[in-house]
C-alpha cells in the first residue's frame, strides 16, 4: 500500500537536510582546526580558562553527531530540540558579545577569535543563526519527512483521528 506524501514532508525532508548540511560543516571545520575553535570559544569570555578547553574540544564532535542524526532522521524531534539548545546557545553568547563591546568574529563556520573593532558581523551572524533555529524548530514542530529512519522504523505514527506531525505518513486507504 503506497503511502500518501504531502508537500509538508517534501519541505520538512529539505529542511532536514539543511540542518544536516549547518551541522556537518560547521562540526568538520572546527574538528579540523581545533586550536581555532578553542580560540573562538575563548573569545566569547563568558567560560573560565578551565572550561574552554573542554568545551572546545567536545564542540565540534556534538555538532558532528547532530549533523549525521538529522541527516538519517534518527530521533528528528529530540535531536531538534538538542538543535535548539545549542543554536540558542550560540546566539545568547553572540549576543552578550555585542552587547559586551568585545570585537570577535564567532568562529562559527572557521576563524573565531579576537578580529578589530570594525571587523565584527554581529547583525549577520545573529540573523544567520536565527534561519538555523528557524530550520530546528520546523523540525521540533513538524518532524516528519522523507527518507527518515525514525519514518523508516514506524516511530511517531499519526494518531487515527488526526495528523500530529510526526514521523510517519497514514497510508492511503486502497481503492475498491
Amino acid at each position: 500500500m503506497p503511502a500518501r506524501r504531502s508537500v509538508g514532508d517534501l519541505l520538512g525532508t529539505l529542511v532536514r537536510f539543511g540542518l544536516a548540511a549547518v551541522w556537518l560543516v560547521s562540526g568538520a571545520i572546527k574538528a579540523a582546526a581545533p586550536e581555532r575553535t578553542y580560540l573562538s570559544v575563548q573569545a566569547f569570555r563568558v567560560l573560565p580558562d578551565a572550561l574552554a578547553g573542554p568545551v572546545a574540544a567536545v564542540l565540534p564532535f556534538v555538532e558532528l553527531g547532530l549533523g549525521v542524526l538529522v541527516l538519517f532522521g534518527v530521533g528528528t524531534r529530540v535531536v531538534a530540540a538538542l538543535s535548539c539548545l545549542v543554536l540558542l546557545a550560540f546566539v545568547a553568547g553572540i549576543t552578550q558579545a555585542w552587547a559586551r563591546g568585545l570585537s570577535i568574529d564567532c568562529g562559527c563556520f572557521g576563524g573565531g577569535g579576537d578580529v578589530a573593532p570594525g571587523e565584527t558581523r554581529y547583525p549577520e551572524e545573529l540573523a544567520r543563526d536565527t534561519g538555523f533555529l528557524a530550520l530546528a524548530v520546523w523540525l521540533l514542530v513538524r518532524p516528519r519527512s522523507l527518507l527518515s529512519v525514525d519514518g523508516w522504523l514506524g516511530l511517531g505514527r499519526p494518531a487515527r483521528d488526526g495528523d500530529d506531525g510526526d514521523d510517519r505518513d497514514e497510508p492511503v486507504p486502497a481503492e475498491s
